[in-house]
């Protein structure tokens, strides 16, 4: 088998398999002083062909793991649908949902954890088809050595245990169990990120191999962009569990759309030690998912936010200052304050909130800040002395706020062949992402 991973000619249909509309996917578990849920996939609609292979990529923990989890009915939707072949699978329990199981699998990202150590290969294959009564034992157990050839795994593997096999191997096992009851559809959950690279092609290659050989349509979770852009029909962007951008895979990554997308696909490495490619950094970390922004969900870290009107023209760097700001006043706001704190606060003690003069002279003490602003940013700072934080940041998103910060996104369609991106500025009225890049980040071209 070729080491070198070659995409093949696109295999999709044009039928829907998956149609997911309005999902979320929330952990509804308080904390101590909060009862707000983990929003970990928030709003989603996309859908996958038949046939087709569908990237997911996104930084760590913005609900892609969760996403395709929820896809196989491993997780509990709390909201929306997730209808395959027609059939909404988030209606479905007891033995319909069994029924169901036959035709969607998961490939786990880490083979080590994923395979009973317990248990001998061809028990671990064998399993799908013991749970579904398929056939008989015997029959069974054919169709388990069958499986390890398909797999590129031997027959004499059938009584050996994982412990015995290398990360590759396991992870061939795992695609063979996936396998078993012949599914229409696989979840792929950053199948290859656990494995040398030496093995990485490998494996990538026998998903393809099998993909065309059974007409499977996966969804594969990545964060090797290089790879999704290789083996992948189309790409979707998450971030903060919203889908920010979908479209064809060469499309996206030839002419991102989304302010995010920009973002992320300038973090890919270059080859060449020469490049003097600009890369887009993105500041502080994302929000978290119990508390996600009102507007956009990209807004606390954008850089391409829109400004009001009457700040189009202030200075670059003044202005990264003041969001920095009001992004620490948000994390202050939803930081949970220990008991003693909050009864430090009721007798006018100082805590760990009080430093306003110290973060003042921080963020703002070696820029020039016309006296318009100032005034703005001393009415906040009162607020804050007096322990108002929440009102700290409603003065400041009606002074410095826009759209960004207040509605939600649409999904604007942004090419002939249907991407869509989750942002404001592809309204008219607006610049296009690309166009704010080209004279900002990246120079005149």
């Amino acid at each position: 088998m070729s080491e070198t991973i070659q995409r093949e000619t696109e295999v999709s249909s044009g039928e829907t398999l998956v149609d997911v509309e309005n999902l979320k996917t929330y952990y509804e578990d308080g904390g101590l002083l909060s009862d707000e849920p983990v929003k970990a996939v928030d709003d989603v609609t996309l859908h996958i062909e038949r046939g087709e292979t569908l990237g997911l990529v996104g930084e760590s923990g913005c609900g892609k793991t969760t996403l395709g989890r929820t896809l196989v009915q491993l997780e509990s939707a709390t909201a929306g649908t997730v209808e395959f072949d027609g059939t909404d699978v988030t209606k479905l329990s007891g033995s319909e949902l069994k029924n169901w199981r036959r035709n969607a699998q998961i490939v786990f990202q880490d083979p080590e954890s994923s395979l009973n150590d317990r248990m001998t290969v061809g028990e671990i294959i064998r399993e799908p088809l013991d749970v579904h009564d398929w056939k008989s034992p015997r029959e069974r157990r054919q169709r388990v050595r069958e499986l390890l050839e398909t797999v590129g795994l031997r027959e004499e593997h059938y009584y050996r245990y994982p412990h015995q096999f290398s990360g590759g191997q396991r992870q061939r096992v795992g695609i063979a169990r996936a396998l078993a009851l012949s599914p229409e559809f696989i979840v792929l959950d950053e199948p290859v990120s656990a494995l040398d690279v030496s093995v990485q092609a490998k494996i990538l290659n026998l998903l393809e191999e099998l993909q065309n050989e059974f007409g499977l349509t996966y969804l594969f979770i990545a964060h090797d962009l290089s790879v999704v852009r290789h083996i992948c029909d189309r790409v979707a962007v998450m971030y903060l569990g919203n889908i920010m951008e979908v479209g064809p895979a060469e499309e996206l990554f030839a002419d991102p759309a989304n302010p995010y997308t920009h973002a992320l696909l300038s973090a890919i490495p270059e080859a060449d030690p020469q490049s003097d490619k600009e890369r887009i950094t993105l500041r502080g970390t994302p929000p978290s998912p119990r508390d996600p922004p009102t507007g956009c969900p990209f807004s606390t870290r954008c850089p391409a936010k829109i400004r009001p009107e009457k700040y189009r023209d202030t200075d670059d760097e003044l202005w990264e200052r003041i969001e920095v700001f009001r992004e620490v006043l948000r994390e202050r706001d939803r930081a949970e304050r220990s008991l003693s704190e909050r009864a430090r606060a009721l007798i006018g003690m100082d805590t760990r909130f009080s430093d306003v003069d110290e973060m003042h002279e921080e963020l703002f003490g070696d820029v020039a800040v016309p006296p318009s602003i100032q005034e703005q940013l001393d009415a906040v700072e009162e607020h804050l002395r007096d322990n108002d934080e929440a009102g700290a940041i409603d003065l400041l998103r009606e002074e410095f706020g826009s759209e960004c910060d207040t509605e939600t996104p649409a999904h604007h369609e942004v090419s002939a062949a249907g991407r869509t991106s989750l942002c404001h500025r592809h309204k008219d009225e607006h610049e296009e992402p690309a166009e704010f890049f080209t004279h900002t980040v990246f120079g005149e071209q």
